[in-house]
């Protein structure tokens, strides 16, 4: 055990009937310890003598006699405790301006240590000592320090603030509960501060939830915008790669181009080259033959003319140039053939670039099922939900709220608030559909609109090659080849929904900056039957993540 939890404390110096520390302090038979005046008052007024604590019987009046060891000690603990007083006053400063002030310190006021709400008056730590000691002060109850404790007090009755009436809610002395608070509920101020303390312990809890999950949605704010930028890091570096390639590619078939005319000019150079270089040759031995033949013209040696005459005559063989020329090289095609090959690199490069777009979306890939309850009575759905066709004839189904009256269409029966998603529909076989997603609201009893403006975002065909976008206003499609799946992908945050052609790995059209603030349904429209034209259904297929 520890040397300060062997010191000795007031109450072991307290008189057991006069709850004070011991006077003369005395010991009785048994052992207990009384004031001397006090024992002697107690035993004044009875006939028997016991002990007040273990009521042990004495048979005759005891003399009894100062206790000199306790009653040393007891002094000496008043002793301590007095120098303990003083150093603790002596160690206090003044009281600082937003701090409570002793109200008995004359001169420099001291900090207050304690507030009474008997006495109504604040104390520093050494006129504190009296209710920490005196018998009658000690039962005062202390509080805090604050300041106005008149405000404790009833202003109408003068008296001290104890009760709280619970009808009105207001605190009142123990007059205003008889007089001008007649019947109403009453408990003490301690019962109802406890209360409230139980409720604003419950606000606090509730509070600190709040910022939890505030704080929970901070992390996954940030989270987000960590994931945001890591795609779009993913989505730039790709976009570099990509756009890289294609410059790659220009750059190549430029140089092959250049490479190829210039190889053109090159070989037609190096011909005449050629041909300067036989010419002149001709011409430097037909100039050397004519300054023979002039010099021989002018020869005055008849001998000699006429035995050179014949070898001159004969002309030295030369070549006929009459029909030779530099055609120049022929570049017609030239460039519009690179392009062409440009093109077809470009268009391999360009899938790539879908396929890997379509593969990223189709991650999103959902399962979608048909709502017969949405279903138009004209229109046949399978038993697992993923086909629906056109059977020209009115089935008998109750015409519930949600379902499409005049228009053969079906929604799905997942809907989407939040997020991205992606789906795949076969529309093979067919020579009209609709497909793409419509908001929970939309019209489903009359003719519709498809347009965004009425909660639709879909494509469409027609006449079995007239493909459009029905935007606003609608757009007129040019596709390449007619899809025989179409996947249809939304993010909901970002306001888009596209449209893909599966096989080809080509975007079909995008609607983009729309604004979504309902629940969104995969929207189906196999239109009519026409006859057995028009009879293939609309078949939900799984997503094929291996491509």
């Amino acid at each position: 055990m520890s040397a300060a939890s062997n010191l000795p404390s007031e109450d072991q110096f307290l008189c057991s009937i006069c709850l004070d520390m011991f006077t003369d302090p005395v010991t009785t038979p048994c052992g207990h310890n009384y004031c001397k005046k006090c024992i002697t008052q107690h035993w004044s007024n009875t006939d028997h003598y016991f002990c007040p604590m273990c009521k042990r019987v004495f048979q005759t009046k005891l003399v009894l006699h100062v206790n000199t060891f306790i009653s040393e000690m007891v002094a000496q603990f008043r002793h301590e405790a007095q120098q303990k007083a003083s150093s603790s006053s002596s160690e206090q400063q003044a009281a600082k301006p937003a701090e409570v002030l002793c109200d008995v310190c004359t001169g420099t006021k001291l900090k207050a240590l304690k507030s009474c709400l008997v006495c109504l008056t604040s104390y520093c730590h050494t006129h504190l000592e009296p209710h920490l000691t005196v018998k009658g002060l000690k039962r005062h109850q202390l509080m805090e320090p604050v300041e106005n404790l008149e405000s404790r007090m009833c202003m109408k009755h003068d008296k001290r603030l104890e009760l709280f009436c619970k009808t009105d809610q207001t605190c009142v002395c123990t007059l205003c509960s008889v007089l001008d608070h007649k019947n109403h509920e009453f408990v003490p101020l301690r019962e109802e501060s406890e209360g409230k303390k139980a409720e604003l312990r419950k606000t606090e809890a509730g509070i600190q939830q709040m910022i939890q999950k505030r704080r929970l949605k901070i992390e996954e704010v940030k989270e987000s915008v960590k994931m945001s930028k890591d795609a779009a890091d993913r989505e730039k570096a790709e976009g570099v790669q990509v756009f890289t390639a294609l410059m790659e590619s220009a750059e190549r078939g430029l140089k092959e181009l250049i490479e190829e005319i210039e190889d053109k000019q090159e070989t037609a150079e190096k011909q005449a080259e050629g041909f300067i270089r036989d010419l002149e040759q001709e011409i430097s031995e037909l100039m050397e033959r004519s300054s023979e033949v002039e010099q021989l013209s002018h020869s005055e040696d008849h001998l000699h003319l006429l035995q050179s005459f014949s070898s001159l005559k004969a002309a030295p063989p030369t070549k006929d140039w009459t029909n030779v020329s530099i055609r120049p090289p022929s570049h017609e095609g030239t460039v519009v053939r690179a392009v062409a090959q440009l093109e077809e690199r470009l268009r391999k490069d360009t899938r790539k670039l879908f396929e890997a777009e379509l593969k990223r979306v189709q991650q999103y890939a959902v399962d979608v099922t048909l709502d017969p309850h949405t279903a138009h009575r004209e229109l046949i759905l399978s038993d697992d939900g993923k086909k629906v066709k056109h059977c020209d004839v009115r089935k008998k189904r109750p015409d519930n709220p949600e379902r499409f009256y005049e228009c053969s269409c079906v929604l799905g029966k997942q809907s989407f608030c939040s997020g991205r998603f992606y789906f795949e529909v076969q529309v093979k076989g067919k020579t009209k559909w609709t497909l793409g997603v419509a908001t929970e609201s939309i019209n489903r009893k009359e003719n519709i609109t498809l347009r965004p403006q009425e909660g639709f975002w879909t494509v469409w065909l027609r006449n079995r090659n007239e493909y459009k976008a029905l935007d606003d206003p609608s757009v007129r499609l040019c596709l390449p080849s007619a899809p025989e799946k179409v996947g249809v992908f939304v993010d909901y945050e970002e306001g888009l929904v596209s449209f893909y052609d599966v096989d080809a790995a080509a975007l079909i059209y995008s609607f983009t900056g729309c604004s979504f603030t309902q629940k969104l349904h995969p929207f189906f429209n196999p239109c009519n039957n026409d006859g057995g034209k028009n009879s293939a259904p609309l078949l939900i297929t799984p997503v094929n993540h291996a491509k």
